[in-house]
């Protein structure tokens, strides 16, 4: 098993890693002398995968579980869904010393984690995230929130977890898409911090896919120890940690206007990566074949990076509500080569409308 330490004072917390380790889970917080309830959030496709072993060993360890069901989707991130969870919280007498587990992918983090931060003005949160995409990304680093009609996550709150544990087996019951989605977040680690990782990402697509071991486990470690090292320089993303948002901008823009159901996450993430990409190139930023090899290794994974058939002027309208918006400014993460990126808010508008018309 492998452990990486988010050191944050006495907001830090660890993540671990292994294969098989869900089974062990109430082993894991029984150290932590937690309150008697454990409130798991978790959705109609993870709780017949997992619910049941997740349930039994925390009820093994002397918790006493209550398993809150979602439907899944992106579309059930919302403040109604939230106070749902809540109503069921308050059910079951849960109270400041008790726990909310998030049992699930990126949008049962988020949501879960809103809920621990605001129930009760914040109770304790553990998250097992269930897809690549949240073991590589979204459990790690206390974002938490809903979404709003006129944008993804405008409303939420930064609340670290307690602890985050990620069953590397449970890529094994990943439909093919969701497994592809968790790549791009991969592949954004490369592109922003560590032109080594990406050659590595490169040279191993093929046993990445096939979930080879040895591949797998460097793919969650290097992932999860970057995201870690940034979210400790810039825990509410005053600075650097808005390099994370590499292929986001554009990206939530895209779900938004396809309604947050015709592409998962990771795939608008990489069409969001190789049009920024683009637009750095366009203002000389970076070279062709930067633009390439990313574009190729996106591809080889399986992933799009076409832009779909939007209209601009309602991608610019998007963009303009993005809460990365600094003083009316759009905020992008372009790359200026593999392992380095540059913030700038100088993007010319009409340049994003040739990008998207491309």
């Amino acid at each position: 098993m492998e452990k990486i330490t988010v050191h944050l004072g006495e907001r830090g917390y660890d993540i671990l890693i292994g294969w098989g380790i869900l089974s062990h889970a109430g082993e894991w917080l029984k150290p932590f002398k937690f309150g008697s309830r454990i409130s798991v959030v978790t959705n109609s496709v993870v709780r017949p995968i997992c619910g049941d072993l997740v349930e039994e060993t925390l009820q093994k360890a002397g918790f006493r579980v209550r398993m809150i069901e979602i439907p899944d989707g992106e579309v059930y991130k919302s403040l109604a869904m939230a106070e749902k969870i809540y109503d069921a919280l308050v059910d079951f007498d849960m109270d400041r010393t008790s726990t909310i587990a998030a049992l699930g992918g990126g949008v049962i983090g988020d949501l879960a984690g809103f809920a621990a931060a605001t129930y009760m003005r914040g109770v304790h949160f553990i998250n097992i995230p269930t897809t690549l995409l949240a073991q590589v990304d979204s459990a790690i680093g206390g974002k938490t929130g809903v979404d709003h009609p006129k944008g993804k996550n405008l409303i939420g709150a930064f609340y670290q977890p307690r602890l985050v544990l990620c069953d590397l087996s449970l890529m094994k019951t990943l439909p093919d898409r969701e497994l592809l989605a968790g790549m791009a977040e991969v592949v954004k680690y490369g592109v922003i911090l560590d032109p080594g990782f990406f050659s590595f990402v490169e040279s191993h697509v093929q046993e990445i896919l096939k979930q080879e071991s040895s591949a797998m486990t460097e793919v969650v470690r290097s992932s999860s120890a970057a995201k870690a090292s940034i979210v400790e320089e810039d825990e509410r993303e005053s600075g650097r940690r808005v390099i994370l948002n590499f292929g986001h901008t554009l990206g939530h823009a895209i779900e938004s206007l396809t309604g947050y159901t015709r592409y998962v996450h990771g795939e608008a993430v990489s069409m969001g990566m190789a049009a920024a990409a683009r637009i750095s190139h366009a203002m000389k930023l970076c070279d062709e074949d930067m633009v390439s090899r990313l574009e190729k290794l996106l591809t080889m994974i399986g992933l799009p990076t076409a832009l779909p058939a939007l209209n601009p002027e309602e991608v610019i309208r998007i963009l303009s509500h993005d809460k990365k918006v600094r003083d009316g400014k759009v905020r992008f993460v372009l790359p200026e080569r593999i392992g380095k990126v540059v913030i700038r808010d100088d993007v010319d508008p009409n340049l994003i409308r040739s990008v998207l018309k491309a």
